[in-house]
């Protein structure tokens, strides 16, 4: 049989005296890396920064960009105008409220916003939210509606400026896209149910609960009026034709976008024609720009923070998620953080033109990068058209149905219910789809607010509960390799007796190492005989720990690890680990975990552990059988290891053997010198 020597590629030890230097040289080499890059930026760079416009505006190719921007936010404009008047009225508000929302926020957020593509304004979910609180506070025929809607804005606005300058918008990564999109289908039914007054043709209760909607709907079955139903869903019908030919036909896709326009012509030319008195119209709509004014009503400021917070989190999710997809399609980059501050000073500088809280839609943002949009002059070309309409369209205004306005927010919402998206769940992942049943459900039975809260609740649930329960695997070789993969993922890798190892995916910190502890006791006691290989002990003696994928331990980790050493020793079983990477084994050097368990028991690969470890198993089982003790084998082998470890670090073979510099050959046969570098396996 073929022989040769071992070798183990050397672990390379901090030391502990230069862990608070280490920790302070990454530090100050961040702030180096900070002030090179600052030293690099030019003055345009310092302008771009603080005036993402500048990027689009330094560049700008006239003759291909200036078209379609021109088409796009042309498009939009016309999209916006009934659409805004329609959001508004689902925020209790006055319509031109909503023209006010989607006038000045629009030029703001050209200046400040990084998104070339999105398109900011009213939106139905921000609509709702305003409705919900404020219905609460004071009815809506009052004036301090109005006022505390013009607060809202402020608040979210300087609340988003605040996330985006702290550069805050990771938080919002622990809300899952189940509980977004449970949440959206939920807030999309009672929209569409709250619309239903102007359909039927008589009032019904106003909240954010599908409960209260429904009684207030057949208690007033007998209120019932035909005209405004019939004129409604016949605008529906057309809505819905238009957007479903517009999305499945590519020289129909304009029909999308003249659709709000197309409801709002019929309707208006309807009432003009036929005078039903039947049918409720939205009357006077001051003409004019919007003057600036200072918010006024911040007595109510505290009761409107809860509001606030869910308004920026759907601000964050719908605006930033939206202008990093049309980002990545147009090829540059968005920085979330500043598009979060875009978005509070369009609400800052708006609340002070009496505009109510605006973010990014879909739709329209969709229809704008379906139309060519390439540059934030689409925006402003938008912002225009809603200028325009201001001085010179109100008055036609007068006319446009309720029900047609509300057709309009039905159409828009009806896309929101996300149903295939609970079918994906269903098939794929039954955690995620219980994250969306429980947010959806509870969002329509108990109100907007306390359905975010349970949702985020159970999603930050799962998180802590998958971190604290970490995946734990049992590794193996795979046969002809020295690769050590998961067990139960590659059931033709085999491990050794006496000896386990164990790969961690996850930090080790406090809220877990009680279940990896667990753990590693249950893998110590229940073996799979079947793939083991190597000499026939009667116990598990190494315990090696496969540490690549731990980024990070603390105190109770490195605390954990002292009491399983020690727990372990009493057993004598030692313990081996592979392969930490720098911050792991400087924290483990400064708390003395080294030290305890023994420098020479750190290696760079598993194979180098289990190689050092099939030497000692090997000798073990040798030993007991030249010994012929009259004692069980388990009291032999553990005497027999105990002096084995004592003579660990006093063995020069060894330390050779670590540091690769033992060329005799070894003694240890094995049956492939390529595969099997340690001991022939026997079948």
């Amino acid at each position: 049989m073929p022989t040769r020597s071992v070798k183990i590629i050397q672990l390379q030890h901090p030391d502990t005296t230069s862990y608070g230097s280490s920790g302070a040289g990454y530090s100050s080499s961040w702030f180096s890396r900070l002030r090179e890059k600052m030293k690099e930026m030019t003055f345009f760079n310092w302008v771009e920064m603080f005036l993402p416009c500048c990027r689009w505006i330094r560049t700008y190719k006239w003759r291909e960009y200036l078209q379609v921007d021109l088409m796009a936010g042309t498009t939009v404009g016309i999209m916006l105008v009934p659409q805004a008047m329609s959001y508004a009225k689902l925020a209790g508000l006055q319509p031109i409220y909503g023209l006010y929302s989607g006038f000045v926020p629009i030029f703001i957020y050209a200046i400040f916003g990084s998104s070339r593509q999105i398109s900011i304004g009213p939106a139905a979910l921000t609509s709702l939210l305003v409705s919900n609180v404020l219905g609460k506070i004071v009815d809506s025929s009052d004036a301090l509606y109005t006022e505390l809607a013009i607060v809202l804005t402020l608040m979210v606005g300087i609340l988003e400026c605040i996330m985006g300058l702290l550069r805050l918008g990771w938080l919002i990564r622990f809300i899952s896209h189940s509980v977004i999109s449970g949440f959206t289908t939920a807030s999309a039914i009672v929209i569409g149910l709250s619309q239903a007054k102007y359909f039927l043709g008589y009032e019904i209760d106003r909240s954010s609960e599908i409960v209260p909607i429904i009684k207030s709907i057949i208690s007033g079955a007998d209120k019932f009026s035909w005209p405004p139903f019939v004129m409604g869903s016949i605008i529906l019908a057309i809505l819905q034709t238009m957007k479903h030919l517009g999305k499945s036909r590519k020289h129909l896709k304009f029909l999308r976008a003249m659709g709000p326009l197309t409801a709002v012509i019929l309707g208006t030319s309807s009432a003009k024609i036929y005078h039903p008195s039947s049918i409720t119209l939205v009357g006077d709509i001051p003409q004019g720009l919007p003057s600036f004014s200072i918010p006024k009503g911040f007595k109510h400021a505290k009761s409107l923070i809860p509001t606030t917070l869910v308004i920026t989190g759907v601000a964050i999710l719908e605006s930033v998620g939206i202008a990093k997809a049309l980002a990545a399609k147009n090829g540059y980059e968005l920085d979330s953080n500043q598009e979060l501050f875009g978005l509070g000073a369009a609400n800052v500088l708006g609340s002070f033109f009496s505009a109510y809280p605006t973010t990014g839609s879909f739709s329209r943002s969709a229809v704008n990068h379906e139309n060519g949009a390439k540059t934030g002059l689409a925006g402003v070309i938008t912002g225009i058209v809603m200028c325009c309409a201001l001085l010179f369209l109100t008055p036609v205004f007068e006319y446009i149905p309720l029900c047609a306005l509300a057709a309009i927010v039905i159409s828009a919402v009806i896309s929101l219910v996300d149903y295939e998206e609970a079918i994906f769940l269903w098939r794929v992942g039954k955690k995620d789809f219980l994250l969306w049943t429980i947010t959806a459900i509870t969002t329509l039975f108990f109100g907007i607010e306390i359905g975010v809260l349970i949702g985020v609740g159970f999603s930050l649930a799962f998180v802590i509960h998958e971190s604290a329960n970490p995946h734990i695997a049992v590794l193996g070789r795979l046969p002809g390799t020295t690769v050590y993969r998961n067990i139960q993922q590659y059931p033709e890798a085999y491990t050794y007796n006496g000896i386990v190892i164990v790969r961690i995916d996850s930090p080790i910190y406090f809220a877990n190492t009680s279940y990896i502890k667990d753990r590693l006791r249950e893998y110590e006691i229940v073996v799979d005989k079947l793939t083991r290989r190597g000499p026939q002990v009667g116990r598990i003696y190494f315990v090696v720990l496969e540490m690549s994928p731990v980024t990070y331990i603390d105190t109770g980790a490195v605390q954990a690890l002292k009491e399983l050493h020690h727990e372990y020793k009493s057993r004598h079983i030692q313990i081996a680990i592979s392969n930490p990477n720098r911050n792991v084994l400087l924290m483990l050097s400064k708390s003395g975990v080294v030290e305890l368990i023994g420098k020479e028991w750190y290696f760079v690969r598993v194979h180098d552990a289990v190689q050092v470890c099939l030497q000692h198993v090997e000798r073990i089982k040798e030993d007991h059988m030249a010994s012929g003790s009259d004692s069980s084998p388990e009291e032999t082998e553990s005497s027999l290891f105990k002096s084995l470890l004592k003579q660990r670090g006093e063995d020069s073979s060894v330390a050779e053997l670590e540091s690769g510099t033992n060329n005799k050959p070894s003694d240890l046969k094995h049956s492939d010198p390529l595969s099997e570098p340690l001991l022939f396996q026997k079948s």
